[in-house]
């Protein structure tokens, strides 16, 4: 079997060859690839390997080192073949939530107005979703830094990033000044995606931090349909001024 981990403390490709080294040591661990720039190790085993073993293999290579199960341990190949619909159906359910809503806002005005709906339900989706993640804002940062690109070199921002959906949704309900909260709404959902797209093509087993760390959702196509919906209607708003 072969699973995934996230290694903290690596620096350089010394810190790799110990951490590395150490790992093989290890009763029953068949391979170890590890790697700097995700940083990683991907183990294949004769069997499921207590993380508490590990842990103390990688305390041998250096006290700075640290290793974590990404999304339970599992390679993509395993995600893959657990992931069902089921995994789905809180993110399914929110949309559901929003686009009920956002309707019947338009029906109850006899009328329906496509910019005022799209604008109530990027409205609803950043609300729900900051929500979300300012529920464990330090788990969501340190989930969001293993996928998104600028929170990976810029940790902070995974930090920061809730309070920008919030205030995108603060905009979107009052209205204000819709040129540049559709601007800043494309750029953050652009830049959200090349971190989604990456990951995806890697097959990197990571967990979505999209819902914080409350709902645990694996990074998948459903991360990547999400971010361009929300791009689209950004651009479509922005066309329609």
């Amino acid at each position: 079997m072969t699973h995934t981990y996230n290694i903290t403390g690596m620096t350089c490709n010394n810190c790799v060859a110990k951490v590395r080294s150490e790992l093989l040591k290890t009763p029953e661990v068949l391979e170890a690839d590890v790697k700097l720039d995700a940083p990683q190790a991907t183990i294949t085993m004769q069997k499921h390997i207590p993380i508490s073993r590990l842990e103390e293999a990688v305390a041998k290579a250096g006290a700075k080192y640290a290793i974590a199960e990404a999304d339970g341990g599992m390679h993509a190949m395993d995600m893959e073949e657990m992931v069902t619909e089921n995994s789905y159906y809180p993110i399914y359910l929110i949309f559901s939530y929003i686009l009920g809503s956002t309707l019947l806002i338009q029906w109850s005005h006899g009328h329906f107005d496509l910019m005022q709906w799209m604008r109530h339900f990027m409205a609803g989706f950043f609300l729900i979703f900051s929500f979300f993640k300012l529920l464990n804002l330090k788990g969501f940062a340190e989930g969001y830094s293993m996928y998104d690109i600028v929170a990976a070199k810029v940790p902070s921002y995974g930090y920061v990033y809730p309070f920008i959906e919030l205030a995108l949704a603060v905009a979107f309900i009052t209205n204000f000044n819709p040129l540049a909260t559709n601007v800043t709404a494309l750029v953050v959902m652009l830049v959200s995606i090349i971190g989604v797209t990456k990951n995806l093509l890697r097959k990197s087993p990571f967990q979505c931090a999209c819902l914080g760390t409350v709902i645990k959702l694996p990074l998948s196509k459903v991360t990547f349909f999400e971010d361009l919906l929300m791009i689209v209607m950004s651009a479509v708003m922005l066309i329609l001024l």
